[in-house]
């Protein structure tokens, strides 16, 4: 779980720079009902938080995504991540 904090709180300070920006879950679910899941997305050996946050931001807007929302996190050697990724109804 604290692997999914650092990554937020990563990504909510270098968001700017991405098309689809990270939410986190608790903001999130005051809006969810405006968005539709787009399914999911995942990255692994990334060296970086930022990497990570940077190529789930890039996935989603493959997708079509507007916001993504990280839902696991792990940095064993390497950080691995999924997210889902929304788009605004």
């Amino acid at each position: 779980m604290s692997v999914i904090l650092a990554l937020a709180l990563a990504g909510l300070i270098s968001t700017s720079a991405f098309s689809a920006q990270m939410m986190k879950k608790s903001e999130f679910k005051k809006v969810e009902s405006q968005y539709t899941k787009l399914g999911s997305v995942s990255t692994s050996n990334k060296t970086s938080q930022s990497g990570a946050i940077e190529n789930l931001s890039k996935q989603a807007d493959k997708k079509g995504g507007d916001v993504f929302v990280l839902t696991s996190g792990n940095t064993n050697n390497k950080i691995h991540g999924t997210a889902a990724p929304y788009k605004k109804k």
